[in-house]
């Protein structure tokens, strides 16, 4: 029964209004207890931390998740990659054209099949990612630190979880 009347009261707290940066109060209505709400507002403030903890290397979270993908998995297709990495590839190909702009990574064409690329790491990819990733050290590490490393992977294979299932439709 206390368990009852603590969830009840949790769920009322988050519906309620709160105050936002202009210090003006917003009724977020069903929003507050919406899991995909939060999941997208959770990934903002990630996203933005991310940058401001990588600003000297100046590479958002989603280009060096393609430059991890691509060191870890040299030769990959850009039809895998676009699967790895959750996206179509109408929208990888700008990012792809962005980092081989940059220097970061070769896109070759695929002998056996010449309507493929295959993706390397170039010297300055690989240095990229090397500063990137202790950049990213440092931004999960400031996660865990709010997550708690006992629930981290409990977390982890609930985001997983519904990655995949949602991705499927279910």
């Amino acid at each position: 029964m206390k368990q009852d009347s603590l969830s009840r009261s949790a769920e009322a707290d988050t519906a309620s209004p709160r105050k936002n940066a202009a210090n003006e109060h917003v009724d977020f209505g069903q929003l507050a207890n919406w899991v995909g709400f939060h999941l997208r507002l959770a990934q903002t403030a990630s996203f933005q931390a991310f940058v401001q903890e990588a600003r000297s290397v100046d590479l958002s979270p989603g280009r060096f998740a393609t430059l991890l993908l691509i060191g870890r998995n040299p030769g990959i297709s850009q039809t895998a990659l676009a699967a790895a990495n959750g996206r179509d590839k109408s929208t990888l190909t700008p990012i792809l054209e962005d980092l081989e702009r940059r220097g970061l990574i070769v896109r070759e064409k695929v002998k056996t099949d010449r309507r493929s690329y295959q993706l390397t790491l170039t010297d300055a990819g690989k240095k990229m990612l090397d500063q990137l990733t202790v950049c990213a050290k440092r931004h999960d590490d400031n996660l865990d630190r709010i997550i708690g490393a006992k629930d981290r992977a409990k977390f982890l294979k609930i985001l997983q979880k519904i990655a995949a299932e949602v991705g499927r439709g279910e």
